[in-house]
């Protein structure tokens, strides 16, 4: 049996290729990465192409993918729907590859958090160098600064740190992996969680800052209302957005000959 994919997981009724190359992508960023989609009644994905890393291992992926805490004392870990695995569904449908994703997003978490010697930077590259071992790492999927969003004076300094930690991450994985980078909720459409201006400003800095690094794409999310918690996209709005990460992974390797 191939290291590569644990078919014991997978089912004895699995037809995955298992002796097949897969082509991976690191999630990181704060709960939106994640994903807080309501799963109750929702259609899953599935997709026998699609894999998440757990225990070292290729699993076949189920949601949520990104298993993540809540933020708040006296809750429960909390994860729901997620962008990534409508990405993973896309890219292994499109390519005819197996995909794997590697969840390492972390709820409520600032950039100052995500800086290279932090635990959560360093946890990220150990996972990613992990899968590396039994697949081909493709791209970075992140999506994170409402935690940086509390007052204009962390929106001011994101970019900097931004730029810091996605420079490090290169060094560390490749320096020519793709990096999508999603925009923020917007006011306007539910997001309450965090200083209406200074989400604004974030979102309208975030073309200027993903152009200081090449093969960087910013990811829209026009028209995608909060979920109604003030924090979170919902189920089918997930699903959008991971749908607009594909088209930008798409247009990046167009663009850039990858």
């Amino acid at each position: 049996m191939s290291q590569y994919v644990d078919k014991t997981i997978l089912g004895p009724n699995s037809t995955c290729n298992a002796d097949a190359p897969i082509y991976s992508f690191l999630m990181a960023g704060q709960s939106n990465m994640a994903g807080r989609g309501n799963l109750d009644g929702a259609p899953l994905i599935s997709d026998e192409r699609c894999h998440v890393l757990r225990m070292g291992r290729w699993q076949a992926m189920t949601e949520p993918v990104n298993v993540d805490r809540s933020p708040f004392p006296g809750f429960g870990a909390k994860s729901g729907a997620s962008l990534a695995a409508r990405f993973a569904q896309l890219y292994a449908k499109t390519y005819d590859r197996q995909v794997g994703l590697i969840p390492c997003a972390d709820g409520g978490t600032s950039i100052d958090q995500w800086l290279p010697g932090s635990l959560l930077f360093d946890h990220a590259v150990f996972q990613a160098k992990l899968a590396m071992r039994t697949s081909t790492l493709c791209g970075i999927l992140w999506h994170q600064g409402e935690a940086d969003c509390k007052q204009m004076e962390g929106v001011l300094c994101y970019p900097e740190k931004f730029i810091r930690t996605m420079q490090a991450f290169r060094r560390e994985l490749g320096q020519d992996l793709p990096i999508l980078i999603g925009e923020l909720g917007r006011p306007d459409l539910g997001f309450y969680s965090s200083d209406a201006d200074s989400l604004r400003e974030f979102n309208r800095r975030l073309p200027e800052l993903a152009a200081q690094l090449p093969r960087c794409r910013v990811v829209s999310s026009e028209n995608l209302p909060c979920q109604g918690d003030g924090f979170h996209f919902g189920t089918a709005d997930v699903r959008t957005f991971g749908e607009r990460y594909f088209e930008a992974y798409q247009s990046l390797c167009k663009e850039s000959g990858l």
